[in-house]
């Protein structure tokens, strides 16, 4: 493993600081902070691939660190793990709750932390893939993309809005940019026509779901499954008139129902070849209006709950 993989470990501890840089200091590039009031400085300035973060420390504690660390736009998509000696399963719930992958007891195991950073770094790297591949697809009919970025955000809040702990919630964040890759193979003269389509032309666009499950492939990591569904059935609809299989209900894997209600309310308020951006308040109604029928009914609720949330990437991420 090259040094071009960076860690921030955060511990007020100099001797538990010590001890991860004896099992990781061979493999990673490290830096260390030793109070959580420095972390989020120490991460905007380092830009680590994966940070380490105690619990118990003085001022800040672990969980508060993370939750500042996980509401900093430039720095969110970073994977924490937390390691500490606190072990019980309410401890660990508020690590995950507060936006942790991982959670790692003390006294470490030098085998347990090097398998879980391993893990931890695969998923970076397939996700980093996905994100390339999905800014790819999108900048065929999108000036600068932006749409795929808000999509895995947008995606990650509804999912964390269903229960969902956050390393599936970090998952579908780093899948949902990919729902549109299969337009790659659409004609530019079909993508960026200004105005509707033709039955040949409509026929040929609806093929970009299969198109683009095909590129992904149904095979390899759970990361990469994940991609290859939402990319196949973001266009379905709940009461099964939508495309490429007809499916309806819930089998429509859920994560393509998120993707489908994320896409359409990006896309109503973005401007387009065919069509002039929506106001917000039409974009919420139409929503409200498609529950059960275009979506899925239990999402619409949690949706509404999102707004201001969703608001806030697209100003974070405008086109």
């Amino acid at each position: 493993m090259s040094k071009i993989w960076k860690i921030l470990v955060i511990d007020d501890q100099a001797s538990n600081l010590e001890v991860l840089r004896g099992i990781l200091a061979d493999t990673y590039a490290l830096a260390f902070v030793k109070s959580g009031d420095k972390a989020v400085e120490a991460a905007r300035r380092h830009r680590p691939n994966l940070i380490l973060l105690d619990v118990m420390m003085p001022g800040i504690d672990g969980y508060e660190v993370c939750r500042r660390l996980k509401a900093d736009p430039e720095i969110d998509h970073i994977p924490v793990i937390f390691v500490t000696a606190l072990g019980e399963s309410v401890d660990e719930a508020r690590g995950f709750e507060a936006g942790a992958v991982d959670y790692v007891t003390k006294p470490v195991s030098a085998a347990v932390v090097r398998a879980r950073i391993r893990t931890h770094i695969a998923l970076v790297d397939q996700a980093t893939v996905l994100d390339r591949l999905g800014v790819a697809g999108e900048f065929k009919d999108n000036e600068t993309g932006a749409h795929v970025r808000r999509m895995g955000r947008y995606a990650a809040i509804l999912a964390g809005r269903l229960g969902w702990p956050p390393v599936l919630c970090e998952a579908i964040g780093s899948t949902a940019p990919m729902h549109d890759i299969g337009k790659i193979g659409i004609p530019d003269s079909i993508l960026l026509k200004p105005g509707p389509l033709n039955e040949v032309e409509w026929a040929e666009m609806r093929t970009h779901p299969e198109r683009g499950a095909a590129i992904i492939g149904a095979k390899g990591s759970s990361l990469m499954q994940m991609a290859s569904r939402i990319a196949l059935t973001h266009h379905e609809k709940w009461d099964g008139t939508g495309y490429p299989m007809g499916l309806a209900g819930p089998d429509i894997p859920v994560e393509g129902r998120i993707v489908a209600l994320t896409d359409v309310y990006d896309a109503l308020l973005s401007r387009r070849p065919y069509k002039d951006p929506w106001p917000l308040a039409d974009v919420v109604s139409y929503i409200q209006a498609q529950a059960g029928r275009h979506f899925d009914p239990d999402l619409v609720p949690l949706f509404l709950e999102s707004v201001d949330a969703f608001t806030e990437v697209r100003r974070a991420l405008p086109d």
